[in-house]
């Protein structure tokens, strides 16, 4: 059976009525990368305390920090997803829960914290393993100049530690983006779910999925690309195989 490229469909008014079926995939995307924005930053935060937490002296801290990461690292997005949006709600006191149930935008929300918390893990490694990558010497240096715990981590450790793990930390950003794929199952109308929708009202398979496929590449593409600048502008001179005479150009 032949197929038949329609391309000018993704101009013709959706059964939404809110505009084209490219206006219905352009609004997917804003909700896939505000998903992902939000999301981040929920994973930067948790992900930066739990691997610094790691990395401390306090065993109980480290046996807390290890036990985070082994639970949201392999458990599966799609299953801690589902916990959170459909289990979660019965668990907690019925006037919670029914407030959960309610909630204006759920799907988002609950994508937000699902998939900040999966990520966060996978950030958490990346800063405790950006830590023991330095030399001992350097905290030592921060002890011996009279700072806290604290302060050596704040003023020596991590600057140094973030111009080291930059770049996997812009892999786990794109995967971050990509991920909110999976929230369509929870009825998150992002550009995944966007597109299905495009399919299924107008069977025109291909070239819903096919816009989908060139966002998400542009998209990931425009993100690396401003990555790679920003480790160039951070980056130390003479430090960490940086030429002098490059960095910061």
């Amino acid at each position: 059976m032949n197929y038949h490229w329609n391309w000018g469909i993704l101009f013709e008014m959706s059964p939404e009525g809110k505009g084209t079926y490219l206006d219905m995939l352009l609004s997917g995307l804003v909700w896939t990368l505000t998903t992902a924005f939000f999301a981040w930053i929920v994973a930067m935060v948790l992900g930066v305390a739990i691997g610094v937490l790691r990395t401390l002296p306090s065993r109980a801290g480290r046996i807390f920090g290890d036990a985070y990461v082994e639970l949201f690292r392999n458990i599966p997005l799609l299953v801690q997803l589902f916990l959170w949006y459909f289990v979660i709600p019965e668990l907690v006191p019925e006037a919670i829960g029914n407030w959960l149930k309610q909630m204006p935008n759920s799907p988002f929300y609950t994508a937000v914290v699902g998939l900040g918390l999966f990520m966060s893990a996978r950030v958490a490694e990346q800063v405790r393993t950006g830590v023991l990558s330095l030399p001992v010497g350097q905290k030592m240096a921060g002890t011996a100049l009279g700072l806290t715990l604290g302060q050596t981590y704040r003023y020596i450790l991590l600057p140094l530690v973030f111009r080291v793990i930059l770049p996997p930390l812009t892999s786990e950003l794109l995967n971050t983006i990509k991920n909110t794929s999976v929230a369509l199952t929870i009825g998150l109308m992002e550009l995944t779910a966007r597109a299905r929708s495009m399919q299924e009202f107008s069977f025109q398979v291909f070239e819903a999925f096919t816009v989908a496929t060139l966002l998400y590449l542009l998209t990931n593409l425009v993100v690396t690309l401003a990555m790679r600048q920003l480790e160039k502008a951070v980056a130390v001179p003479g430090y960490l195989g940086t030429p002098a005479s490059t960095a910061g150009h």
